[in-house]
């Protein structure tokens, strides 16, 4: 919580021009939390991190609404300086332990990145993503279509009282 109110903090001070005073906050609150999010980075509400340490969050990021970050968490870039090289993850999402998401990719709605997958191209919503480089394994398909992963911090897929809430799919290849 006080490292994503330091963020909002530090973000308003970055698109108001004061540079140096938000990397400022961001110096700090990567010492107190250990949670490092650049000041341009864009959060949306309702985000969780679970057990923040470690979570890295770089300059051309955008976060969506009410997702899930577990611990080690990398949103990273790749590329050249003063381009749009970070991840951009929708809304609902909920990333593994360990995740790594490396360059300009997209995550779809609701999709599920399994603890320690390396994801360096892009998520279709709802898909259930593990390994080093990840592979879309399934989908998550809630039956009642308000649910997420995120919301519920669902990482097997089912809720246990009704195992028709997920539907995976073979992927190719594995």
């Amino acid at each position: 919580f006080h490292a994503l109110q330091t963020h909002r903090v530090a973000n308003y001070l970055w698109k108001s021009g004061r540079h140096v005073l938000a990397h400022y906050l961001q110096s700090q609150m990567s010492q107190v939390y250990q949670i490092d999010i650049h000041p341009n980075a864009t959060l949306g509400s309702g985000i969780m991190l679970d057990h923040g340490t470690g979570i890295v969050i770089g300059e051309t990021a955008i976060v969506g609404d009410n997702c899930s970050i577990l611990h080690h968490v990398t949103l990273g870039g790749s590329g050249k300086k003063n381009v749009d090289r970070h991840p951009k993850v929708g809304d609902g999402v909920l990333i593994g332990a360990g995740a790594s998401v490396l360059g300009n990719v997209r995550i779809g709605t609701g999709a599920q990145i399994g603890a320690g997958s390396l994801v360096i191209s892009d998520l279709p919503d709802f898909s259930v993503a593990v390994g080093v480089p990840a592979k879309i394994i399934g989908e998550f398909r809630p039956a009642d279509n308000t649910s997420t992963p995120a919301s519920k911090m669902n990482q097997l897929g089912i809720d246990g009282s009704n195992e028709e809430d997920i539907a995976y799919h073979s992927a190719e290849g594995i």
